[in-house]
């Protein structure tokens, strides 16, 4: 019996790690929707322990420790409000994330880059206003000439997104695997069809 004890205790480190928790804000709604704001079992459980969360919903697996037993928690919420960022960073991620993943020349998806719209080799500067995701057949076919040389059209001007734009395209995204006890959490505030 002892072997068999050892070899559970062994192995449920690894499992457990198919457990993450869905992090809500103190509003019930995500921290973030893409990526989607997930923390690991251990950190949902000793944030419970410091009591600075509440369980929402929980898995049908257990922790345990010498003295106790507790449910894993699937959904959790903070006691305290954060507030959300009001600034949106300038990276490839965000960028790509405004132009949903896709080429903005021609709309593909995948083997993304990025394209300056002015040239920087004719001043033009990386800013929001001025780059675009872009596949890399496109970019090629743009080299370093202007949009009216190289004979491609943007689908739509670049700019600077807000935050809550980013958001919201962020939800058009799910990850691939969405645990049940999460779906009343993530779309709750998205508009109803009539």
């Amino acid at each position: 019996m002892d072997a068999d004890f050892r070899t559970d205790f062994v192995r449920a480190p690894g499992a457990l790690k198919q457990h993450p928790a869905l992090v809500l804000n103190a509003d019930y709604r995500p921290l973030s929707y893409y990526p989607l704001s997930l923390w690991t079992w251990q950190d949902a459980i000793k944030a419970v322990w410091l009591n600075r969360v509440d369980i929402v919903a929980e898995y049908d697996h257990f922790v345990h420790s010498p003295s106790m037993q507790i449910r894993i928690p699937s959904v959790i919420v903070l006691k305290d409000f954060v507030q959300p960022r009001k600034r949106v960073a300038f990276t490839r991620f965000n960028l790509f994330l405004r132009d949903e993943f896709r080429c903005q020349y021609c709309g593909a998806r995948g083997d993304l880059t990025f394209d300056h719209v002015v040239p920087r080799a004719r001043g033009g500067r990386t800013s929001w206003t001025n780059v675009v995701a872009a596949c890399s057949r496109c970019n090629l076919r743009k080299g370093s000439t202007s949009l009216a040389r190289s004979g491609l059209t943007l689908r739509r001007p670049p700019r600077a997104p807000e935050a809550e734009q980013l958001r919201n395209l962020g939800r058009k995204f799910p990850p691939g695997h969405l645990h049940a006890s999460w779906l009343d959490f993530l779309y709750w505030d998205a508009e109803l069809e009539a």
